[in-house]
């Protein structure tokens, strides 16, 4: 008789990892970022991925963060750009999110801790930090204040960067295998 596998992902890292994978949609250079809100039944209600809102042309807007440097706003990227969660949320469909959990790849600035609020989020599970030291502070204290949990991804493995594309490649390749063998099937 056969036993289970003895490595397998757990809840958490299976949600981070949808996160993760959705980040892989987004056509940020620099910044992709992913998102899953996830019920306590472990039921997925919806992914998200930082990119311009729908209908808007990705080549004729710009993709860079250089106008923050020249203050700028039409020549960068962030204006435009719709945030992960925010699209997770609204990806939702007016689902019911209040008690659920986000996994986010990157620390959420305050813009979307508000949506996060706002729509009932009471758990966030983030990957890596986000680098504005006094827009962390003030999410941080947003979320105590409004009762909302925000812990990082913690897991018994640790991925690197490197990893994370494998990963992603890999999927990739089996995608493109499985569609190649379906193809021949016909």
């Amino acid at each position: 008789m056969a036993t289970k596998r003895e490595i397998y992902s757990s809840w958490d890292e299976y949600f981070m990892g949808l996160a993760m994978w959705s980040s892989t949609r987004s056509k940020d250079p620099k910044t992709p970022v992913g998102a899953c809100i996830v019920t306590d039944e472990k039921r997925i209600i919806s992914v998200g991925y930082n990119g311009l809102t729908a209908g808007m042309d990705d080549d004729k807007f710009p993709w860079d963060s250089i106008g923050e440097e020249t203050n700028c706003l039409y020549t960068t990227k962030n204006p435009w750009v719709v945030h992960s969660e925010l699209n997770a949320i609204l990806n939702s469909h007016g689902a019911d999110l209040r008690g659920t959990t986000m996994y986010i790849t990157l620390f959420p600035c305050n813009e979307c801790a508000k949506a996060i609020i706002q729509a009932g989020i009471k758990k966030v599970i983030y990957l890596s930090m986000y680098a504005h030291r006094e827009l962390v502070e003030i999410t941080k204290e947003m979320f105590k204040n409004a009762g909302v949990v925000c812990m990082p991804f913690n897991s018994e493995r640790d991925f690197s960067k490197q990893e994370v594309q494998g990963s992603c490649n890999q999927m990739l390749s089996m995608i493109k295998n499985f569609s190649e063998t379906k193809t021949e099937e016909k």
